[in-house]
Formats: C-alpha cells, structure tokens, sequence
C-alpha cells in the first residue's frame, strides 16, 4: 500500500464493487472493534450496506464515503447524521491502516467548511486502545453509550471557530 504521499480521493460507496466491500467487510481484524459487525456478509448484505448508505446522502445530503488512494480502494467512512448529531467512523482495510490519519485530516478539514456540521461525534469499541489520534485532534471524551446493543466510548470534537 501507497504511504502518507498517496493521492486521496472520497467517493461513494456506489463506486466500489460489491466483491471489494465484501473483502474488505469480511477481514477478521474488522470484527474487533465493530461490535455491530455480526453474522456472515454476502452480497445481499453488501447491497442493503451500500444502500443504507446512499440513504444517508438522500436524507442528509452527506453521508459516507470510499477511500480512494492513488485510485485503489482502502475503505469507508465519513460523517453520519445520528440524531442531531454528526458522527465520523473511519473503516480502513488493514493494509491501509497507515493512511488513517491522512484520510482524518481531509474529511475533518471538510468538515471545518461545512456549516452543518458544528461538532462531530466519535463512537469507538472498547477493545480500541490506542486514542492518541483523537486527542491530537482535540477530542473529548463524553462517556459511555448504548447504541443498537452494544457499548460504545463517545468522544466529541467542537469544530474550531465555532464558539460552543
């Protein structure tokens, strides 16, 4: 995989072939820290996914992305609307875990222009241990929710300028 010089691109999840999300959604290091990873994937699955996604950008007008580096594809996430509130989820594939704070800079300096968007959200696992990323961006943690039956850790970041 490509280093930190990699040409970034977001896209839609749409572009991305059904076998790719398959692959990707179907590493056994993903299922460690997505709890709502369950059951088996195929692609009946990998349609609703895809579909639940472009969902989002119908309803909200944003939603989540494929990761492109230098035209590959590395992975999904982006900003979902939970509520009132606005939550990032980054899902690298493994060989691309590298990138992530790449890919976290460009969808944050996004979001810094997008005025919806005045604070962001992050739920992470449990089992995620290493937080040093989220405190460089100056992220807060908030505390322990429930969310579709399992516990998560909520971090919160103010987008800068804002004044909240």
């Amino acid at each position: 995989m490509t280093g930190a010089a990699a040409t970034l691109r977001f896209g839609r999840l749409s572009e991305v072939p059904l076998a790719k999300l398959l692959e990707h959604m179907s590493e056994p290091r993903l299922r460690d820290h997505m709890p709502l990873l369950t059951g088996t994937w195929g692609k009946t699955e990998v349609k609703a996914f895809v579909a639940a996604k472009e969902a989002c950008w119908e309803r909200d007008g944003l939603g989540h992305w494929a990761f492109f580096a230098d035209g590959r594809y590395i992975g999904w996430g982006g900003f979902q609307k939970e509520g009132e509130e606005w939550d990032f989820g980054l899902v690298l594939r493994s060989e691309a875990f590298g990138l992530g704070t790449a890919v976290t800079r460009k969808a944050m300096d996004f979001a810094q222009t997008d005025s919806r968007i005045a604070s962001i959200t992050f739920l992470l696992a449990p089992s995620r241990r290493n937080l040093g990323a989220l405190a460089r961006l100056g992220a807060r943690f908030v505390g322990e929710v429930e969310y579709a039956g399992s516990i998560f850790r909520k971090y919160r970041l103010v987008r800068s300028g804002d004044g909240s």
